[in-house]
């Protein structure tokens, strides 16, 4: 299996300091309480294949393992910022799971209160659109787009009905409301603005993200070369934090063909909240460091029937971190929603949107 290291320079400073650093840890309360981490699968590999999502129709789903190698090469310290949010991450889950949760804080990004964050979370949402003409994209476009992420991220989603029976005691009611908070426009006839987040450069054309640390930004433009969109995973810089979605493939639209349901905001949403793609990207034996999740070998696409079988099990292909298309794309699991929750506990780096 041909692998790609996100970068050379950084990989070597991130194994150098988790040989001379600890993760962020919990006080020693906590700590008597014995909870094991395993890191050992942790991992910024990504198989090459895998840095390239094209579909048969040649459209690239998603490109936030690209944006995130380049992130990597940008930033010697975020490779062990991700380290750290991902070691606090399965530590609050494991507590979670024996029921030892406590309240704590922390300063590190990572968090270091070990346990999920538990009730209802409000995420008001910040829409950056660079058009090519006034009014390209539309009120309607932007209100479909907060209506389904809503749907599903509280299983509002009428096709989870569908969901198979081997997996319906696992669809989860992750319980954040996503609210309008603004809309920033302006009008850039660039044919493309790729993804290294010119978007969100004033400099360069694009809209600065308005305080990343309490508002989710959405950036909506012509990325280019038949991409849907990208999400900077948590650890990153607040200056680029957020999602960007090209313009046919935000909310409802024609344009968007069999992509135009708004569910790439969706799975980019789960990017930028810690969830990797349900393959893993690599093969049968790389995970995405969730329990409930099968494992898989690649991405699906277009509308597999069930049971779509790999690595010797059902592929769950209708989960929001899968390349299906729009419609048949309808479940998270719990074991996704508490890989998000685990975000927003005191010191963690979604603290902002609920302290």
């Amino acid at each position: 299996m041909k692998k790609v290291i996100l970068s050379v320079a950084v990989l070597g400073a991130f194994l150098l300091s988790c040989e001379n650093e600890s993760p962020t840890e919990f006080n020693s309360e906590i700590e008597a309480q014995e909870v094991q981490v395993d890191m050992s699968d942790f991992s910024l590999y990504v198989d090459e294949d895998d840095l390239s999502g094209k579909s048969a129709s040649s459209f690239e789903k998603c490109v936030s393992m690209k944006n995130l190698e380049y992130r990597l090469s940008k930033n010697n310290g975020l490779a062990k910022k991700m380290y750290d949010i991902e070691y606090n991450t399965r530590k609050a889950i494991a507590l979670k799971n024996q029921g030892k949760g406590k309240p704590g804080g922390g300063n590190d990004g990572g968090g270091t209160t070990p346990t999920i964050f538990e009730g209802a979370i409000t995420i008001p949402v910040v829409v950056n659109i660079i058009e090519q003409f006034s009014g390209q994209v539309t009120q309607n476009q932007i209100n479909s787009q907060i209506r389904i992420l809503n749907e599903d991220f509280q299983n509002n989603n009428s096709n989870t009905a569908a969901v198979p029976s081997e997996f319906s005691s696992l669809v989860a009611d992750v319980d954040v409301a996503f609210v309008l908070a603004g809309v920033n426009r302006v009008v850039n006839t660039k044919a493309s603005w790729g993804t290294n987040d010119a978007m969100k450069i004033p400099s360069q054309g694009g809209i600065a993200p308005t305080d990343a640390s309490s508002n989710l930004n959405l950036w909506v433009c012509e990325i280019g070369g038949g991409i849907l969109g990208y999400a900077q995973f948590p650890g990153g810089s607040v200056a680029t934090d957020g999602v960007v979605i090209g313009t046919d493939f935000f909310g409802e639209t024609n344009a968007g063909g069999i992509y135009g349901k708004g569910r790439t905001g969706t799975h980019e949403v789960g990017h930028w909240l810690n969830l990797r793609h349900i393959w893993g990207d690599g093969r049968c034996n790389r995970d995405d460091f969730v329990a409930d999740t099968p494992t898989s070998d690649a991405p699906n696409y277009n509308c597999p029937s069930y049971p779509t079988v790999n690595c010797r099990s059902a592929d769950m292909t209708m989960n929001y971190m899968d390349y299906v298309q729009d419609d048949c794309m309808y479940m998270f699991t719990t074991g996704q929603n508490d890989r998000m929750r685990a975000l927003f506990v005191a010191g963690g780096p979604k603290e902002g949107f609920v302290n």
